[in-house]
């Protein structure tokens, strides 16, 4: 994949984060007691726009895009396993494997670092 593949992959994992946040919400609204499905609904509609931030910033030179890249993707992984968990134990009464959410909320957080360096680390700038 070409590098500007993988800026327009994370883009659409994003926008697909986004997506199936609407959905959820709309799915936990009609299911009672679907808790795990709504805080699963929120952390797909808050970290939707900061992965496309990210890669803006990374392909804008606002930020090192291989800060941006890996914060992007460790923020799309954690959702996989955060919301794939809450979401196959609501509609399943399973998990996805034992502590997929946990590890899944550890990845977030991991992502929030690296964004965290994307902020602060200097862009090198050739003159």
């Amino acid at each position: 994949m070409s590098v500007a593949g993988v800026d327009r992959a994370l883009a659409a994992l994003a926008c697909l984060a986004g997506l199936l946040g609407v959905a959820l919400s709309a799915a936990a609204a009609h299911i009672p007691g679907a808790d795990s499905l709504k805080t699963a609904a929120q952390f797909l509609l808050f970290h939707a726009p900061a992965i496309l931030a990210l890669i803006g910033f990374g392909t804008a030179g606002l930020a090192r895009i291989g800060l941006a890249r890996t914060a992007s993707g460790l923020l799309v992984l954690g959702l996989i396993l955060f919301c794939g968990d809450l979401s196959v134990r609501t509609w399943l009464q399973r998990p996805l494997f034992p502590m997929a959410a946990p590890t899944g909320g550890v990845v977030l957080m991991g992502g929030w670092l690296v964004g965290i360096l994307c902020a602060l680390v200097p862009v090198r700038r050739t003159v």
